[in-house]
C-alpha cells in the first residue's frame, strides 16, 4: 500500500530572508503560516514566513 505524502513547508526568516526550518502542514490550512521561531542566523526571535518550495 502506498502512503500519503504530507506537505512540507519551508520556513524562512523576514528579517535575513534565509530558511532554518520545514514543517508540516495540513489540508485544513489554505494561507501563507506566519510564526516567531528563533532564527540561528540573527540569533534572535524574528517572524518566520512560509514560501513557495
Amino acid at each position: 500500500m502506498a502512503t500519503k505524502k504530507k506537505k512540507r513547508a519551508k520556513i524562512v526568516c523576514t528579517v535575513c530572508k534565509k530558511s532554518s526550518y520545514f514543517t508540516n502542514k495540513t489540508k485544513a490550512v489554505e494561507e501563507k503560516l506566519e510564526m516567531s521561531k528563533f532564527c540561528k542566523f540573527c540569533r534572535k526571535h524574528t517572524i518566520h514566513k512560509e514560501v513557495k518550495r
